[in-house]
């Protein structure tokens, strides 16, 4: 009986570490403070760090203020993907939001994800910076993490 036990164990644990995994750049995203009105669009990036395709179900924010955007297309092993998320910053005032983000990750089903900030008219301007969806560093840092998943099995 315990050899069963054990064996049943031994093959739960291969098949959770031979799926795919949900990584996130970051989980929290502090816009500081903005002027109303201004851009409140950011991206999330979203890697696939297991050996399966992953496949995000549903992104919900937790306000009509707050609105996400993702593809469910699947995203391939060690390939990441953007979720757009975008704030209305006519609201005047701090913000703490949350986006549930859910996926076919068997550790991490149900993921949450934060943007923050403050919304007011006295924020000093700000230089727009080019909006690239692609964080290069994140995206490296990602790949790296693939391969020591890869390299370890």
């Amino acid at each position: 009986m315990k050899k069963l036990i054990a064996g049943i164990a031994l093959f739960g644990t291969f098949a959770l570490a031979s799926a795919q995994t949900i990584t996130f750049d970051k989980t929290t995203f502090d816009y500081g403070t903005v002027k109303p009105s201004s851009d409140g669009t950011r991206f999330f990036t979203v890697t696939n760090t297991g050996d399966k395709p992953l496949v995000l179900s549903n992104v919900k924010a937790s306000c009509g203020c707050t609105t996400p955007e993702f593809k469910t297309d699947p995203i391939m092993p060690g390939k990441s993907a953007q979720i757009k998320v975008g704030y209305n910053t006519a609201i005047n005032g701090p913000f703490n939001k949350m986006i549930e983000v859910f996926s076919n990750d068997p550790a991490n089903s149900r993921t949450v994800i934060y943007i923050k900030g403050n919304v007011d008219s006295n924020a000093p301007e700000v230089a727009a910076a080019p909006a690239t969806p692609v964080d290069a560093k994140a995206a490296k840092k990602a790949a790296k993490a693939a391969k020591k998943v890869a390299a370890a099995k």
